[in-house]
């Protein structure tokens, strides 16, 4: 802003502000999983959505100590996450809904408890939380951390008296909630005949705790051999069995709390959403098909009212037209057009894959188990948008850690089902598994937002000019700053015609910026409004490709 005080003779220097400040594009490939979970431990939370960067991470948060991070119950979550890695997704938000199903039983304490091994990978000892008084959220609060560290045997009372020789078979346990030391417990043994002057039995001196109880798992050998091995380990809490009644409302969770879907819905930077488990509780019988289209209807509401730049990609659920549960391999393209008719719901912000994909389960030795096919396609879309752009149809690519299909569809069916935005991954001699179709669930006759690279372009070009253009806020309202605007918005879209999102010839064919006075009148001046009309034509995936033959004769 030039000076406007010059009182003294002389040379002055200005720095003025001339240029367009360029729009950096929003991140794209950020997904949002809600499902159930082996283990909800560390910084993470039930209900409440955690950031995850690699499968590693997951397992920290979302595993027991040294488990492969899958469920007995064969929950959907875990293998949806691996496929969204597997196939090149980065960061993404998981959001646990639980670590057993609703109405399931309780764990018995003493299944669910710490159990610290030896160096020589032996069972020592098992720590589980003592409940306190009022504390029946089971949640992370209870959560505390036993350390155990190297010791010696106590000290003799008389200084003259030789100290006695350290066997290495003592050691000490600090329990800490925190970073905040609560008890520590010192020159402890795993031998039951311990002299009471050189230390203490382990799961004598820790009854005292008002923490923790401890048992011994009794292996055979010498108290050395028996000793725990030294490290930090983590006391979880009892899991939270919700009921079936109560289990509509945890998903749903609260706003204000961040929690369930609507935690998930408040990270913004969440892109693309999936609740892989709505099928398993819906298998399982703890969630009727209504409910299950209820979730799915809120989903879908939710990405179309909280932000224009997320898609929900939803999983078809095994039924054959509104009936009981049946297996995935059960369920034909005309079960699945009759349930898409049923559930009646059309968004361009939804999009949904047929049919279930095979995967191995490490939980059964390797052995395939069907799953629904949203994670894996997620992990294709990010991997789509860092290979060949957002506006680059997620299609014809291969899914990853993918070894079957429930069902084979093939050209007839998929002729039932395309029109329907119905998109079927199938499986081509000597190509192997493809997904094959990039249509979102709008209306069959809405055209324009037919495609997902249509309307994933369009919110990424939204979503950047959105946060781009912030500075633009209680500017002067003027022809320099429409001008400024124009060149701001027009570098940002000529960048993405040269990369081939926009079709056209020239920049002006692929788009335009209008910001001048026939829209801006001196009444929405006085208003406080600048509006800027922005105009694109996007590239559209080449769906169709149609060859048309003819004979030719050189005489004609």
């Amino acid at each position: 802003m030039p000076r406007l005080d010059y009182f003294a003779p002389g040379v002055y220097v200005e720095e003025v502000d001339r240029g367009s400040r360029p729009i950096e594009g929003v991140s794209t490939n950020i997904a949002g999983f809600i499902g159930f979970t082996e283990d909800v431990r560390g910084d993470a939370e039930l209900f409440k959505p955690m950031l995850v960067t690699s499968w590693n991470e997951y397992l920290e948060y979302y595993a027991k100590q040294g488990s492969d991070g899958f469920t007995d119950f064969d929950a959907y979550l875990p293998f949806a996450v691996n496929g969204w890695f597997l196939n090149g997704g980065g960061r993404c938000w998981v959001a646990s809904i639980g670590t057993k199903l609703p109405g399931s039983q309780p764990p018995p304490p003493e299944e669910t408890a710490l159990k610290l091994r030896t160096t020589g990978n032996r069972p020592s000892l098992s720590f589980a939380l003592k409940p306190a008084e009022g504390d029946d959220d089971g949640g992370a609060e209870g959560r505390i951390n036993v350390s155990v560290t190297e010791s010696q045997p106590r000290p003799p009372e008389s200084p003259e008296a030789e100290p006695p020789a350290n066997t290495g078979e003592f050691f000490k346990v600090i329990i800490s909630r925190n970073g905040e030391i609560l008890e520590e417990y010192d020159n402890l043994s795993m031998n039951p005949q311990v002299e009471a002057q050189l230390g203490a039995y382990a799961v004598t001196a820790l009854q005292e705790s008002q923490f923790v109880t401890v048992a011994d798992l009794e292996t055979p050998g010498q108290p050395l051999s028996r000793r725990p091995a030294n490290g930090t380990y983590e006391v979880s809490p009892p899991p939270v069995v919700s009921t079936p009644d109560r289990f509509p409302r945890d998903v749903q969770g609260v706003r204000d709390d961040r929690t369930g879907m609507q935690g998930i819905f408040e990270i913004d930077e969440v892109t693309m959403i999936t609740f892989p488990d709505l099928m398993r509780a819906y298998q399982n019988g703890i969630l009727d098909l209504d409910q299950v289209h209820g979730i799915m209807e809120a989903m879908v509401s939710m990405c179309e009212n909280t932000a224009p730049n997320r898609m929900v990609v939803l999983d078809p659920p095994p039924c054959k037209g509104g009936g009981a549960p049946v297996s995935p391999t059960q369920v034909k393209p005309q079960h699945i057009a009759q349930w898409l008719s049923a559930f009646n719901r059309r968004s361009q912000f939804a999009a949904l894959y047929y049919p279930w994909i095979k995967v191995p389960n490490p939980r059964n030795g390797g052995r395939p188990i069907l799953i629904p096919p949203a994670g894996h396609m997620l992990g294709v879309w990010c991997r789509t948008d860092e290979t060949r752009g957002v506006y680059k149809a997620p299609a014809n690519d291969t899914p990853r850690g993918v070894i079957g299909l429930a069902y084979e569809t093939n050209l007839r069916e998929q002729e039932l089902l395309n029109p329907l935005g119905i998109n079927c991954i199938r499986t081509f001699p000597n190509r192997g598994i493809r997904i094959w179709g990039a249509r979102t669930l709008v209306e069959p006759d809405n055209v324009q937002w037919r495609y997902i690279s249509v309307r994933r372009l369009m919110s990424y070009i939204e979503k950047s000019v959105e946060l781009g253009t912030q500075w633009v806020v209680f500017e002067p309202n003027d022809q320099d700053l429409w001008a400024r605007v124009t060149r701001t918005v027009s570098n940002f879209l000529e960048r993405l015609w040269r990369e081939g999102a926009l079709f056209g010839a020239s920049a002006a064919e692929a788009f335009y910026v209008k910001c001048d006075s026939s829209i801006n009148t001196h009444e929405t001046m006085m208003l406080g409004r600048l509006y800027i009309e922005v105009g694109v034509c996007p590239v559209r995936p080449a769906e169709f490709v149609i060859f048309r033959f003819s004979q030719w004769s050189p005489n004609q």
